[in-house]
Order: C-alpha cells, then sequence, then structure tokens
C-alpha cells in the first residue's frame, strides 16, 4: 500500500505540474482568490525557499542519497514490522514527494512550482507530501512512540524480585 502511495504521489505531481507547464506561461499568474491564492508558474532551481539556486549537483546528491535512505528504511520498516504504520505512512509522503521534485531536478534542471499563497514560497504537490511527511515523522518520533514505549513498559509483568530477607 505505501509504495503505491508514493507513486500515485509522482503520477499527482508530475500531472500538476505538465498542466501548468502546458497551460501556463513561465512566471503567469492567475488569481483564484484574488490576492490570497493563486497559480503562478516558476521554475525554481535551488531547494526550499530557492536556497542553494545553481547547486544542482549537490541538489542531486543530497536528494537522492536522502530518497534511497528513506525508501530502504520503509522497505526494511514495512518487510520487518519494526515501525507503527504512522512512521510508515510519514516515509511514503515524504519518499513520494522527495521523488516527484528530484524527478524534476533530473529531467529538466529546475523543480516546477505553481501553489501560490502569497503570503509563503510558491510551491507544488510534491512539496506539501513531503511537508506532510515530516510533520507526520515528527509526531510519530516525538509524540506517539513515546507513548508505545511507556504502554509496553506498563505491559510487561514484573520480574521475579530475590528472596526477602
Amino acid at each position: 500500500m505505501y509504495y503505491l502511495v508514493i507513486l500515485a504521489l509522482i503520477a499527482m505531481d508530475w500531472l500538476t505540474k505538465h498542466w501548468i507547464q502546458s497551460s501556463m506561461a513561465l512566471n503567469d499568474t492567475i488569481p483564484v482568490i484574488d490576492g490570497i491564492f493563486h497559480i503562478t508558474y516558476i521554475q525554481n532551481r535551488g531547494a526550499a525557499f530557492s536556497l542553494l539556486e545553481g547547486k544542482q549537483t549537490l541538489l542531486l546528491t543530497v536528494t537522492g542519497a536522502a530518497l534511497i535512505l528513506i525508501v530502504a528504511c520503509l522497505a526494511w520498516a514495512h518487510r520487518k514490522r519494526a515501525v507503527h504504520p504512522v512512521g510508515l505512512w510519514a516515509m511514503a509522503l515524504m519518499a513520494g514527494g522527495g521523488l516527484g521534485n528530484f524527478i524534476d531536478r533530473v529531467r529538466l534542471g529546475y523543480v516546477v512550482d505553481f501553489l501560490d499563497v502569497r503570503v509563503w514560497p510558491i510551491f507544488n504537490v510534491a512539496d506539501i507530501a513531503v511537508c506532510c511527511g515530516c510533520a507526520l515523522m515528527l509526531f510519530y518520533v516525538l509524540i506517539l512512540e513515546p507513548r508505545l514505549q511507556k504502554k509496553s513498559q506498563n505491559a510487561l509483568p514484573e520480574e521475579p524480585r530475590g528472596p526477602a530477607v
């Protein structure tokens, strides 16, 4: 199921980016809710917030290594049932979104961004998936996993104690 989510995210990301590129000129904007939400076609040649612009080799290397690690962890954790499903969903979201943008960088040399809420840098479907995956992973690591650990420790029977003296 997690791999289908990854493929669905890549497909949704590619379809929306293809639609934008085929129907809009670079830097065109279409107000959906004027002044609040626009569809604006830009080419992001950096990472988040256009950081590391022009550093494509570094971006591809770091992103590629991170994606290999995430997909490998997802495969291992899923096979071994070593991670709660919330952690697996988080990894699937990060992998699907990361791969969507990685494909853009390899194919085009930039990432197509188009969702413009005017008070935030312009982003895309893949960015949403990565951010939701990261937020879900933070929830899992910081809140859910400690509670699960505490619950499993409380469920363990007490160890026998030595003879009373």
